[in-house]
């Protein structure tokens, strides 16, 4: 479902787990800026504000490097894809819209940040959800 072929008779790539690494790197350098790049270039609660976004972007980018674990058992393969793609959408709202929040100043960019969390907790419903899959 969420595993891509190579070349035939090549091991399969587990796509939910390149999009984990990607988004940790993303986290990481995100977190680096906010620390390092941002200091005297936005206030203080804008920094804050950042840094919960790389803080969370780093905890769902484990979150689905652990549902593509969980991919790999066929039974939970559905509901772990499901939980890996709610979490991606929660780092997208969630963390994207802090990062905009803090750059920009746009506070209605506020309004978008809950629909992020409501993401990340379905993600985590449907993890809980693999989880009862797993042989």
């Amino acid at each position: 479902m969420c595993r891509m072929h190579m070349a035939a008779g090549a091991p399969k790539m587990n796509l939910w787990l390149l999009i984990a690494a990607i988004n940790g790197a993303l986290a990481v350098a995100f977190g680096a800026f906010g620390a390092h790049g941002l200091q005297g270039r936005i206030d203080a609660h804008a920094i804050e504000v950042f840094e919960t976004g790389a803080r969370y972007h780093m905890y769902h980018a484990l979150a689905i490097g652990l549902a593509a674990l969980a991919v790999r058992s066929g039974a939970a393969s559905t509901p772990a894809s499901v939980a890996a793609g709610f979490f991606l959408a929660g780092i997208v709202l969630f963390s994207g819209s802090l990062y905009l929040l803090a750059l920009t100043g746009v506070r209605s960019l506020g309004f978008v940040t809950p629909f992020g969390g409501l993401a990340f907790l379905v993600g985590w419903i449907a993890l809980a959800w693999a989880a009862t899959k797993v042989a």
